[in-house]
């Protein structure tokens, strides 16, 4: 599969890519507008009026930015901004707006993640932690999976006493069609270490409760 066109901050051209710059690829955006402009005829529209002149090659684009995180390396992210500190209390970034698409039925579900670590002698940049929950929300997923993936990129790059992560979300799937319940919350969790323990799983749910 062609990659995108990327640049790598603070790494080698050779190492895993870090991050993407907003450039597609010619040969991956003709083709999947071939097939957009078929699925628009099959559908029972007319690809070459005004309104739809444009509409496969927005789509191509649009699916390659919403699935760009095939491309980047969430280790390398974490490990552009590891430093040594010793500070061994809970820290949490909440409310990470998230974006990512049913694998299912390739529509959006959307909604918060919340992650917390408590320190082994090493602390990664605040930034790092929503980058990397982009990076595996900009992929074709399951709530659940994106949910273990997040924690288990944490946990194999800084080695902490504990990682923890909750996901919730709103899926359009059900929201627009199926079951078209328009209030309905998905939220998962995945913990370890330090969080699976009781008292420390409830200081994290504590912490990450609105602020309202």
């Amino acid at each position: 599969m062609p990659k995108l066109e990327v640049t790598a901050y603070g790494a080698l051209e050779d190492a895993p890519l870090y991050e993407r710059k907003d450039l597609y690829c010619a040969d991956v955006t003709a083709s999947i507008s071939t097939h957009v402009d078929d699925i628009l005829r099959q559908l029972g529209e007319n690809p070459t009026r005004e309104g739809l002149l444009k509409t496969p090659e927005r789509v191509a684009k649009a699916y390659q930015f919403l699935t760009h995180g095939y491309h980047l390396d969430p280790h390398v992210i974490l490990e552009s901004a590891l430093f040594e500190e010793d500070y061994s209390e809970m820290i949490v970034v909440k409310d990470i707006e998230l974006y990512s698409l049913c694998e299912h039925h390739m529509l959006p579900f959307f909604g918060k993640a919340h992650v917390a670590y408590i320190p082994k002698g090493k602390i990664v940049g605040l930034s790092k932690i929503p980058r990397v929950v982009d990076v595996f929300a900009r992929r074709l997923q399951v709530q659940e999976r994106l949910t273990i993936q997040i924690r288990d990129a944490i946990e194999e790059v800084l080695q902490p006493e504990g990682v923890a992560v909750v996901v919730e979300a709103q899926h359009l799937c059900m929201m627009m069609r199926g079951a078209e319940k328009q209030n309905s919350w998905t939220t998962t969790s995945a913990m370890s270490g330090q969080f699976v323990h009781a008292t420390t799983r409830a200081e994290f749910m504590r912490l990450i409760r609105p602020n309202h």
